[in-house]
């Protein structure tokens, strides 16, 4: 059975269902495909820095996530090795574009709140890609239950594993050799953190707890196994003892998050990550195709940018796509003048974010090196000298605004 449809989006995570909404924003509809029976919640939650705030205020859900969620006040970050705090970052400063604004926020609400913006039927589940094809000016996107949709733009949000990406001809992404593991704790009652991002470095082990509310800890480790360590990576008892083991010395208020989290909290993901050069030549659109979120530049998650990036590509890319599409012809047109115009909106988003991506994916891969190097130089260098610095970056990147969803 063959469907037409203006736009389809492949992947309902938060840079798909943002430039849906983007689009829905300025009157366009799209069609979303999530390969799950449900939203995609793995990762419980996500730091959304300050650009994150400017892309989800242009997607009009800014103010209703405000109020479920705490604003942070600054970072701690401490060494393991030592127990000694290395440095303090306030989150106060102001960047170029305003006053910093750093908050926890929930994976799953983010998704829920994208979702209930957009107009039923938006979102298909259960809709594998299993094959892209031209035909003419259009894609047909196959669909592994015999559906093929026919359709004037397609957009690949579907994460590190993407079918777009590979018809694009980028490379699967790079294994970081780093895995990570994350959680939510609710208490009862008040859970007694300070409105703080903490930090913790150690060697080859990087751990971190941050407030979501007033009743909600947000906890994450990522680290570098050994290659016995590696051989247990799907046994979550093991893995839960290994990383209780590697922790150091942390704050006990810290350790008792990991001590009293469920186990089938402990999966291990690899942590993945494309080369900075990949997008200097290749193609993040080709025609009336684009890429954006980790289909685009994967992240290791050291500067706290994956969320916040997708969602600047959403509305980054739903503009560009809008003044393509809602361009008002001179005289009749004809399909070859819409894919023209639909290539030339893409190709604008590309040139937008390609610099954006390298040089993100270029510092958090740099910036992963260094807080879980197991050298004892760099551990060194990094506890006496390169905290701050290393936390400064967390800021700078996050300095950004990816404007509003106005077109000229």
């Amino acid at each position: 059975m063959e469907v037409v449809e203006e736009i389809v989006i492949v992947g309902g995570g938060v840079a798909g269902l943002a430039t849906s909404l983007g689009l829905h924003r300025l009157g366009i509809r799209s069609l979303v495909l999530e390969s799950s029976d449900d939203l995609r919640i793995a990762g419980y939650a996500l730091t959304a820095f300050t650009n994150a705030w400017k892309a989800l205020d242009a997607l009009g859900i800014g103010d209703f996530l405000r109020q479920h969620h705490k604003r942070l006040q600054g970072n701690l970050t401490t060494s393991t090795i030592s127990g000694l705090q290395t440095s303090e970052l306030p989150f106060k400063a102001k960047g170029k574009h305003g006053d910093h604004e750093v908050r926890c926020v929930r994976r799953k609400l983010l998704l829920e709140t994208l979702v209930k913006e957009l107009p039923n039927g938006t979102v298909r589940f259960s809709s594998k890609v299993v094959c892209i094809e031209e035909s003419g000016f259009f894609k047909l996107v196959h669909l592994a239950d015999g559906t093929i949709l026919k359709t004037k733009v397609l957009v690949g949000c579907d994460g590190v594993n993407s079918v777009v990406a590979t018809w694009l001809g980028f490379k699967k992404a790079a294994f970081a050799g780093r895995f990570a593991v994350r959680g939510c704790v609710d208490f009862e009652g008040s859970h007694g953190f300070e409105p703080k991002f903490m930090q913790f470095f150690g060697k080859g082990i990087r751990s971190g707890a941050i407030p979501v509310d007033d009743s909600t800890v947000y906890w994450f480790v990522t680290w570098t196994p050994s290659s016995k360590e590696e051989e247990q990576e799907q046994d979550p008892a093991k893995i839960k003892q290994i990383l209780l083991s590697r922790l150091g010395k942390v704050p006990d208020q810290a350790r008792a998050l990991l001590e009293n989290a469920e186990l089938d909290g402990f999966m291990s993901l690899p942590l993945r990550y494309r080369h900075p050069w990949e997008l200097l030549w290749g193609n993040i659109s080709k025609g009336n195709v684009c890429v954006a979120g980790d289909a685009l530049h994967p992240l290791v998650p050291d500067i706290g940018q994956g969320g916040c990036s997708a969602l600047e590509d959403g509305v980054v890319l739903a503009r560009c796509l809008a003044e393509a599409l809602l361009k008002e012809p001179t005289e009749k047109t004809e399909e070859k003048d819409d894919y023209k115009r639909i290539e030339m909106g893409l190709k604008k988003y590309a040139k937008e974010r390609a610099w954006r991506s390298i040089e993100l994916m270029s510092v958090s891969f740099m910036t992963g090196f260094i807080q879980e190097s197991r050298g004892k130089m760099i551990n060194f260098l990094r506890d006496k000298a390169l905290a701050g610095f290393l936390a400064g970056f967390m800021l700078k990147m996050a300095d950004f605004d990816c404007g509003k969803l106005n077109i000229s």
